[in-house]
């Protein structure tokens, strides 16, 4: 046979849910079941909706993500830049050759034009998921974007003119 509900028990839940323990830890404290407090609440007009508060939580989960994508965005555009500088910067490039699989390198003035691609596509992933990141919202922010991919269309143009020279014993 269930036990009676008593003052005390109602006192307890109405402290409790001042203090804004849940209806399950009310129910653990009391060492009563969880309906047995639903009852109780509803005799003193209480009630367990805790909507705002996920509302609120919510919103501040969502800031919180919305600044994490707002510091990858801005870490994605540092490495598309570090990325584009390497475009024309001397570079070193090995590799096994020979019958005998010996390692060989060789000192370039720039990246060979397919390692150049290779270059132009990480960064065009970099700005691209960035962007899908943290929209540009127009204004200096998105001129500075636009100029960086000019810049970026421009020196794959110069690339391949200087490679097709090279192709043409120029």
């Amino acid at each position: 046979m269930a036990r009676p509900i008593t003052d005390h028990d109602r006192e307890q839940v109405r402290t409790l849910h001042a203090a804004g323990k849940s209806r399950n830890e009310i129910a653990r404290t009391l060492g009563r079941s969880p309906s047995t407090v639903s009852k109780i609440a509803r005799e003193l007009g209480l009630t367990f909706d805790r909507a705002a508060e996920v509302a609120v939580a919510t919103e501040v989960r969502r800031a919180d993500l919305a600044a994490r994508r707002a510091t990858l965005a801005l870490a994605l555009q540092a490495a598309a830049e570090q990325l584009r500088e390497q475009l024309f910067a001397p570079c070193t490039v090995g590799e096994f050759a020979g019958r005998d699989g010996d390692w060989h390198e060789t000192h370039l003035d720039r990246p060979r034009f397919t390692d150049q691609r290779q270059i132009i596509g990480a960064v065009q992933t970099a700005v691209s998921t960035s962007l899908r990141l943290a929209p540009a919202e127009g204004g200096e922010g998105a001129e500075q974007v636009r100029s960086m991919l000019g810049a970026l269309g421009e020196a794959l143009q110069q690339a391949a003119a200087h490679d097709d020279a090279d192709d043409d014993g120029g």
